[in-house]
């Protein structure tokens, strides 16, 4: 399978935005319009192209040790994950903001550096901005779930959070306190692929850059 590109796509919005990217650089799949498909993997034979679908945090792995020469994730994967791999192109889309909420109160404690928790589904994450950024001091608390509960049940002061919309923090007495970093797709690449498979990784990269553009 070395004259094959493998694509690890993340599952959902992501992915559809992905492909519509990818059929506008000349690449595309017919495989994964199959209604009710079961198939793990989809292939185009004649570009020599494998697809195939994984949750977010599984994408920088695949990528990583080489099951997918291309992932496309968010960035905000690519940092909590912070795997190694090569960070290519910034796709503009999925666009949101890493930021820390709370309630109103909690933006004095945020001011004076205070020693607060923090509850969240990125550690690392947060872990760099109030240590490394802010130079806080904080307990950190991963949760899985709805963060947002974390200040409503006294488990933490505040939350590092993706904020789209911001209308679940509202609906919750919540706000934006601080904005960590933006977030967007990204397209990242295998090391070693960069390498072996120079011509054609970079081939794809290209095009998609000047559909971007």
């Amino acid at each position: 399978m070395n004259d094959y590109i493998t694509i690890a796509l993340t599952k959902g919005r992501l992915a559809n935005r992905t492909m519509e990217l990818l059929g506008k650089a000349g690449y595309y799949c017919e495989e994964m319009n199959e209604k009710g498909s079961r198939k793990l993997i989809f292939t185009n034979e004649e570009q020599k192209l494998r697809f195939f679908l994984a949750k977010g945090p599984d994408v920088p792995t695949y990528v990583e040790y080489g099951a997918a020469d291309i992932g496309v994730v968010g960035s905000d994967i690519i940092l909590e994950e912070n795997r190694r791999v090569y960070e290519v192109l910034d796709l503009g889309f999925g666009k949101c903001r890493m930021c820390v909420c709370g309630p109103e109160k909690a933006r004095e404690l945020l001011q004076h550096h205070e020693m607060i928790r923090v509850t969240t589904k990125y550690p690392n994450i947060a872990r760099e901005y109030f240590f490394n950024r802010k130079h806080q001091t904080v307990d950190i608390i991963k949760l899985n779930g709805s963060v947002e509960l974390g200040p409503i049940v006294d488990l933490g002061d505040v939350i590092v959070d993706i904020v789209e919309t911001g209308s679940t923090l509202k609906e919750n007495g919540l706000m934006v306190l601080e904005e960590v970093c933006g977030i967007s797709a990204r397209m990242i690449v295998n090391q070693v692929s960069m390498q072996m498979k120079t011509r054609r990784v970079r081939e794809i990269i290209r095009n998609v850059r000047d559909c971007l553009e």
